[in-house]
């Protein structure tokens, strides 16, 4: 049904260049967004959506803002061609959970830019402080990956579908990982290519520097439930969305389970809001039977509108 949807949105990794560029060009709403955005931030983030180079796109401080807009205009879009769509819920992940803050309410369009700059840039700045980086565990029974990374002094960053668990922290102790996994009976693992230790300690820096400006903002209660990442469950105080968003920055992402637990709920349809599809191919190994229904750009704006009003007709 039309109003049993899950809206999804994209974290950091999703991003690519032209993201946005044919919404902008053919709609009024994203082309508001697109400028309201460049004036909030002060400076051209249409120009690095659309241009590049892949290396500026790649930035935190670039990255997180661009997913944002692009996540949100994606969501208004659809809700401008399906004004009777009520979503059930909303994720997202890492980065991505503000982005369903935004479209559930929680926070307006500003103060959720505002604040996602505001992280990406600390972010970046203890990515610059910090010697650290990422790798990707497939195969390895969570236990036997929580082990390995106790015993290298890393944490465990995402939780991202079974057999598929990211750790994160220094180069050294991830580096140790990657020599030590096979003794933990982990099939497969690699380094990721990232700029830093994203969801570790590591990055305590940006999230006591966060704390303030969530403190400052002023957070609703969302209109639909909105699921966190560090604890896998719905949040709706103020108080607690400000403390949630705030852990998740050094927080582990339970993706997983999040998704997990929507399904338990009898939730089939998803709508992933964002480019690339990562979350779609997430949901595969979590459950296949799921529905994913993806928006990304003027093709898949079109076939989602036809498939949920397809869906609402039966």
């Amino acid at each position: 049904m039309m109003n049993d949807v899950v809206l999804l949105f994209a974290g950091q990794g999703a991003q690519q260049i032209g993201m946005g560029a044919d919404l902008m060009d053919a709609h009024p709403l994203a082309r508001r967004r697109i400028a309201e955005a460049n004036d909030i931030l002060g400076y051209d983030l249409s120009h690095v959506m659309f241009e590049g180079p892949m290396e500026e796109l790649t930035r935190t401080s670039r990255c997180q803002p661009a997913l944002f807009v692009h996540g949100v205009i994606c969501w208004e879009l659809l809700r401008e061609r399906l004004p009777n769509l009520r979503p059930v819920a909303c994720a997202g992940l890492s980065l991505g959970e503000f982005t369903a803050h935004a479209a559930a309410g929680t926070f307006d369009f500003a103060t959720g830019l505002r604040l996602v700059a505001k992280r990406g840039a600390f972010m970046e700045e203890a990515t610059t402080a910090t010697a650290g980086t990422m790798a990707a565990m497939v195969g390895g029974e969570e236990d036997a990956v929580r082990e390995l990374a106790a015993e290298c002094g890393v944490d465990v960053a995402n939780f991202n579908a079974p057999g598929q668990i990211v750790l994160s922290g220094s180069r050294e102790g991830i580096a140790r990982a990657l020599e030590m996994y096979p003794e933990k009976g982990i099939r497969v693992a690699k380094e990721l290519t990232v700029a830093g230790a994203y969801h570790s300690r590591l990055m305590q820096s940006a999230q006591d520097a966060l704390l303030p400006a969530l403190a400052a903002a002023e957070i609703l209660t969302p209109s639909v439930p909105v699921i966190c990442n560090v604890e896998a469950r719905q949040v709706s105080s103020p108080d607690e969305i400000r403390d949630t968003l705030a852990r998740q920055v050094t927080g582990s992402v339970r993706w997983s389970e999040s998704m997990q637990s929507l399904l338990a709920q009898g939730h089939r349809t998803y709508l992933e809001l964002g480019p690339s599809g990562v979350l779609a191919g997430l949901m595969r190994r979590i459950d296949r039977a799921a529905n994913v229904v993806r928006v990304e750009d003027l093709s898949t704006l079109q076939a989602a509108t036809e498939a949920l009003a397809e869906a609402a007709l039966a």
